[in-house]
């Protein structure tokens, strides 16, 4: 007498013209993202796996899946390419990721916005939106493969927040198309304010599939490295450089020593135990750039032409933002970082003070861009030598004793990433409303942990 067929066999009984990865390496792959950069999250989500990995291709294939998983009562975690770094794509339950890279349509492109399904890379939006003289607002250094949904469900902002703030400013995304979780799904269309409610929840309160986002003018992007012997110069540089109201600029990001040390495909740019800023400025900016640099004692090292940067495929882009944790952990495998959001009007000070205090154990890297108010300010990924659990929870806490914001990149609980305290009873609601059963990732929400729906 054979066995009753498992909920995972049914599910793949019943929809079997969808492709199913099977291979068992390959489902662990697709069960993680870069949660390595954390020791804790490594620790913590060790033998975390998928029962099964679906790629589907069409809405209707996803809606095939989401009614089957709900009639089952399967766990369903969403996954784009895989590029956060906080296990949310990472499933603590078992059951099925739905991989939405094959869901990757460019729906539209108008003057100022554009529409395109959550599986696209961000790459292929940029392309095509420079094509018509636009480009994307925001995007992390991973947007050769970062997914647009993978961003909205899990990143802040990035290149060219220096102007548009964070992703969740308004204007940055339009509005989003979503299905519900249940035997039978619905779609349903959310605007403005009440779309950003399923903003950077890590695929826990909502599945979406469309996502209408602002565009940005395009600019031939001048792309260079001022180095500098003294931290203070090179800050203050980057500071006045990011606040420049004539400077036409895409990104400033401030590397103390001895963080350009670990950016080895740079070296021949980065002076050992130098300090350094790295812009993108518009290329007629140039020369008020270079007064700026030379004002404060440092040189460009480094600089590429947009059309250089085109032909070469290289880009400074890709030593930003967490890539820049990437490239010193490729060097280094003992380090890790925080998320550090300074005060407007303050930072200068504490990043001078906080670099003082952790030196030789928390290395600077500021991100320079502007908040929901529109204020100048600076958001940090520094590099910290890692020793032990306990000493990095002390630093976190020491941090915050201090005033400075820390979103913890060490925990797989959204509230706890986001600080500490309860989500919005409007996040909630929309957590009930698309997600009844409580099956999309669960365990990242602390009112919804891994069985609550059994």
């Amino acid at each position: 007498m054979n066995a009753p067929a498992s909920a995972i066999e049914q599910l793949q009984l019943g929809l079997p013209e969808l492709d199913w990865i099977t291979d068992p390496n390959r489902i662990q792959r697709l069960s993680q993202d870069f949660s390595w950069f954390s020791p804790v999250l490594t620790r913590q989500l060790e033998g975390k796996v998928a029962d099964a990995v679906v790629r589907p291709r069409t809405e209707e294939q996803i809606r095939q899946v989401v009614a089957a998983c709900a009639r089952l009562k399967l766990p369903l975690t969403l996954r784009g390419s895989g590029t956060g770094n906080y296990g949310q794509t990472t499933p603590l339950a078992g059951g099925v990721v739905l991989d939405m890279t094959s869901f990757n349509e460019l729906l539209w492109l108008r003057p100022g916005l554009a529409r395109a399904q959550a599986g696209i890379r961000l790459n292929e939006i940029e392309k095509a939106a420079q094509a018509e003289g636009q480009e994307l607002r925001c995007m992390p250094s991973t947007y050769r493969s970062a997914t647009l949904g993978g961003l909205f469900g899990g990143g802040f902002g990035g290149v060219g927040s220096i102007n548009y703030g964070p992703l969740a400013a308004p204007g940055n995304v339009v509005g989003l198309k979503a299905m519900t979780i249940e035997p039978e799904p619905q779609i349903i269309e959310l605007r403005g304010a009440e779309a950003m409610r399923m903003h950077h929840l890590w695929g826990t309160n909502g599945l979406v599939l469309e996502l209408e986002i602002g565009l940005a003018p395009a600019q031939p992007w001048l792309e260079t490295l001022a180095v500098f012997d003294d931290f203070d110069a090179a800050l203050a540089f980057a500071d006045q450089l990011a606040r420049a109201p004539g400077l036409d600029k895409r990104e400033v990001a401030f590397l103390a020593s001895p963080v350009p040390d670990y950016l080895t495909q740079l070296a021949e740019s980065l002076p050992k135990g130098c300090h350094a800023v790295l812009s993108l400025v518009a290329e007629a900016g140039e020369e008020a750039l270079a007064e700026l640099v030379s004002a404060h004692g440092g040189r460009v090292s480094y600089r590429r032409t947009a059309a250089e940067v085109s032909k070469s495929h290289k880009t400074l882009m890709e030593y930003t933002w967490n890539h820049t944790t990437l490239h010193a952990l490729r060097v280094d495998k003992s380090l890790t970082y925080l998320q550090t959001t300074f005060t407007p009007g303050e930072y200068v000070r504490q990043i001078t003070e906080l670099s003082r205090r952790y030196a030789g154990e928390v290395f600077m890297h500021a991100e320079f861009l502007r908040n929901m108010e529109g204020q100048t300010n600076c958001s940090a990924l520094q590099i910290v030598r890692f020793t032990t659990e306990e000493r990095l929870q002390q630093i976190i806490d020491e941090h915050r004793a201090y005033g400075v914001r820390i979103n913890n990149p060490h925990t797989f609980i959204v509230e706890d990433g986001k600080a500490g305290g309860d989500l919005p009873e409007d996040v909630l609601a929309m957590k009930a409303r698309f997600d009844p059963l409580g099956l999309l990732n669960p365990g990242k929400l602390r009112g919804w942990p891994v069985g609550a729906a059994s």
